[in-house]
């Protein structure tokens, strides 16, 4: 009977035992605590992987590239929020293009593990706020493009960490030109940073609107407003600015123009509605692409300072002529595109400069096929080394459609009847007939008379027998 009893006590303890081991505070009664406890525990574990994985972020679909022994690294287009991390790169880069993204603020230290960078292109992004300390570090720079973006207020403090730079673009921002620009406005103005914020223009107040960050009056910035809007102080000192002169100008290359440093200088002015080529082209570009446009004439000393040129584009505009000393100077360029404008020909002396030249397009003109077009046959032909592409008359009708190369063949085969001399006098040609009894009558009546009634000879001829 004990023995009964205490298998009976055993076999409850038994039962009882795992529904006391589940159920603990706060924990949930019975298997509901069991699955709280292996659902948090998951979660744990999920929050460790992701925080190790954004640890070893890679910033999406950049290229690293080494060119003239330098790092450039390209995350232009790939619509970054942020800077990507200093980490991801296998090696420290020199350049770092950040161009067309969507990169909104700088934070203090944004740059940090970038303290090798020379050149930094944030052009293009919808940055509205750089706070001072963003480019800490950054003693190296010299190049500095924050153009077309969306600062109204930038101070002096943040250029500090960057006693190198020598080059810094801010226009096409709408800046605010109160009395918080007033630092940064009075450091653009020291003569030794004339490279610094050159094209940048206020977008407000109205008094101050399109002049130049260069050209305000430091003064004029922490003025109080009156309720009319017009500052206070003075009534006598007159306001500044002067309404702007409305003489025309030539657009600027550096305003006009998107720059992009990689992998080497280029300018895209591509359908800007330029009708002629700017002015201030950098002298270390490399490639200018002009295209769809509505220039209609290249000018003598429109590419004077771009000695470096070696691409230029000024495909489908309107041009009708080219001043033959208009790409003189551009020793180093290679590649020439002329395609689908309004040239009949091309003057001589234009392409003698081009010594490099090793592909020149020219499809899409109305290429008339008469003597003037020559000049370009010939130029080729002295330079077999370039492939060209294009060249086709247009007018007359009987020569539609044919190669230039043909007709001028064809041309020199088939001399032109108003081009043949007359035929010539047999006196002048038949050696017999000269010294005749008349001849030389004729030579003595000429010496015989007055040196005074002698009317100069125009032409002497000598005969050769």
């Amino acid at each position: 009977m004990r023995l009964t009893s205490s298998l009976l006590v055993a076999s409850l303890l038994l039962l009882l035992l795992p529904f006391s081991d589940t159920k603990r505070p706060g924990k949930g009664r019975g298997l509901r605590g069991v699955r709280h406890k292996l659902t948090r525990d998951r979660v744990r574990g999920a929050g460790r992987h992701s925080r190790s994985r954004s640890s070893r972020l890679v910033a999406p679909d950049c290229s690293e590239l080494t060119a003239s022994g330098e790092v450039f690294v390209d995350c232009q287009h790939r619509r970054l929020n942020s800077i990507p991390p200093s980490q991801t790169w296998s090696q420290q880069p020199k350049h770092l293009l950040l161009a067309h993204n969507r990169i909104k603020v700088l934070r203090d230290g944004a740059f940090s593990g970038y303290e090798g960078l020379t050149s930094l292109d944030l052009q293009q992004n919808h940055i509205t706020l750089v706070e001072e300390g963003a480019f800490q570090g950054l003693t190296q720079l010299t190049t500095l493009l924050l153009q077309n973006n969306r600062l109204g207020t930038l101070s002096e403090e943040v250029l500090i960490p960057m006693a190198n730079l020598g080059y810094l673009r801010l226009h096409g921002n709408p800046w605010s030109c109160l009395c918080s620009m007033d630092s940064l406005i009075r450091t653009l103005q020291v003569p030794s940073n004339r490279n610094l914020g050159t094209h940048a223009r206020c977008a407000e107040p109205i008094r101050l609107k399109g002049i130049k960050l260069k050209q305000v009056d430091p003064e004029l910035l922490c003025k109080e407003i009156d309720p009319a809007g017009q500052p206070q102080g003075d009534e006598t000192e007159p306001l500044f600015p002067i309404e702007p002169s409305h003489i025309r100008t030539k657009p600027d290359a550096t305003t006009s123009c998107h720059t992009y440093l990689f992998p080497q200088v280029r300018m895209d002015c591509s359908h800007r509605g330029l009708t002629e080529v700017p002015t201030g082209i950098p002298d270390d570009v490399v490639h200018i692409d002009l295209s769809h446009n509505s220039i209609s004439h290249l000018r003598a000393r429109d590419f004077q300072g771009a000695r470096s040129l070696r691409i230029l584009n000024v495909s489908h505009n309107s041009m009708e002529n080219i001043e033959k000393a208009s790409l003189s100077g551009l020793l180093h360029l290679r590649e020439l595109d002329l395609s689908y404008n309004s040239l009949h020909f091309i003057q001589y002396g234009v392409l003698e400069d081009l010594y490099f030249l090793s592909q020149l397009k020219l499809g899409g003109n109305p290429w008339v096929c008469d003597y003037s077009i020559h000049y370009m046959v010939y130029w080729l032909r002295l330079h077999p080394g370039v492939r060209h592409s294009g060249l086709l008359c247009r007018s007359p009708p009987e020569h539609t459609g044919e190669p230039v190369q043909e007709y001028v063949n064809s041309y020199n085969r088939e001399c032109p009847r108003d081009r043949q001399h007359s035929r010539p006098d047999p006196d002048e040609t038949d050696p017999e007939l000269w010294n005749t009894p008349m001849e030389v009558q004729g030579e003595l009546e000429e010496e015989l008379e007055p040196s005074h009634l002698k009317v100069p000879q125009k032409y002497q001829i000598y005969r050769l027998s």
